[in-house]
């Protein structure tokens, strides 16, 4: 009997964009997840902007990665190495803006992308996802998934807006630290806040349901900043929550995310309206509250749902103290499903992983 011979691994020059929103340690959390995959498919040419110091030590750069600023020296690069048939192209995870700004990454990158794929490199996106959903930017956003070799959407509705690809769960799920407790059983003496700062303000009753439920499990208040926006917001709670506040300046984003961390891993509840506070505290064995003031928005929802994990949303507007408290309480209450519902969710991501190595590598990756 014949076998098939395994396909060859070819490793080419991986051309991907970590730019972000740099007072914004989410974006760090994406970005260096895909790069440290990324980093066995091929050495690494990586677009970093202005970025501050603090945020490109933040993404754990290595000194065989070839760092750009200039956006034009990179884009230069990459049609050189297009050219030659040694380039691939991935895009950076995180959410889209449909607006014509927003999707210049995918509009701009047209003509590499058409060179990387006649010299048969290999293009992929890989937990990406949409915040509106218009009918003209879906158009304009199809040459680029159609030359994409792979395309994995980070919530359902995004791959359902877009029409091609598959559902994955976010990257910042695989993102735990090397101090992680994952099975939630240290010590955890702490309740984390951390609200947006462009919605409304919590309500009394929401306040009042927070403290409530921090007394009644002997948990100590902290706010935090993790989004350089929100630290006035971040103050002001901690005031009116009688806790304790963990601020940011907005330099040494590695620094503040170690910081945040070494809290998560106390943490007993995250309670915020920002996807990346909970999700990086769950990674830390925290549980997540979505404690939202905005009813308007699924995000969390949605994100959270395309990682198997669901019902972590509480919309308190028209809830009494009581009613908030006794839904946090549900949610510790189900800390096992929670933490079984992360360990499934990056086992699903390990397989993403994989998938996007053999994309990358394999000369009959399809």
């Amino acid at each position: 009997m014949s076998q098939t011979a395994p396909a060859e691994r070819m490793l080419r020059e991986i051309f991907v964009p970590a730019r972000g929103q740099y007072d914004n340690i989410g974006d760090i959390l994406l970005r260096r997840q895909l790069l440290d995959w990324l980093r066995e498919s091929g050495p690494l040419h990586i677009y970093v902007g202005e970025a501050p110091d603090g945020y490109a030590e933040g993404l754990g750069l290595t000194p065989d990665d070839v760092q750009y600023r200039s956006f034009w020296r990179w884009y230069a690069a990459a049609l050189r190495s297009a050219a030659r048939g040694q380039a691939s192209y991935v895009f950076k995870p995180g959410e889209i803006q449909l607006t014509l700004v927003g999707m210049k990454e995918h509009l701009a990158m047209l003509p590499v992308l058409a060179l990387v794929r006649a010299r048969h490199g290999r293009v992929a996106r890989v937990g990406v996802g949409s915040r509106n959903f218009a009918p003209l930017p879906r158009a304009l956003m199809g040459p680029s998934i159609a030359l994409s070799n792979v395309s994995l959407w980070r919530d359902a509705a995004t791959a359902g807006y877009l029409g091609r690809g598959s559902i994955m769960p976010d990257l910042a799920f695989a993102a735990a630290s090397s101090g992680a407790d994952p099975s939630g059983t240290a010590c955890r003496d702490v309740l984390v806040v951390s609200m947006r700062s462009d919605v409304g303000y919590p309500s009394a009753a929401w306040l009042a349901g927070v403290r409530a439920v921090a007394a009644d499990n002997g948990l100590q208040i902290w706010c935090v900043t993790q989004v350089l926006r929100d630290d006035n917001k971040c103050g002001q709670l901690a005031a009116d929550l009688g806790g304790q506040s963990l601020r940011w300046n907005g330099t040494g984003h590695d620094e503040q995310e170690q910081r945040l961390r070494a809290l998560y891993q106390r943490a007993a509840l995250a309670v915020s309206d920002r996807l990346h506070v909970l999700i990086g505290a769950l990674t830390e064995g925290a549980v997540p509250a979505a404690l939202l003031v905005d009813a308007r928005s699924d995000k969390i929802a949605r994100h959270f749902a395309a990682a198997g994990l669901h019902d972590v949303s509480i919309v308190s507007a028209g809830l009494t103290a009581p009613q908030i408290a006794a839904g946090l309480q549900n949610l510790l209450g189900r800390r096992v499903a929670i933490l079984t519902g992360l360990a499934e969710a990056q086992d699903e991501l390990h397989n993403v992983r994989r998938l996007l190595d053999q994309v990358l590598t394999s000369e009959t990756a399809r």
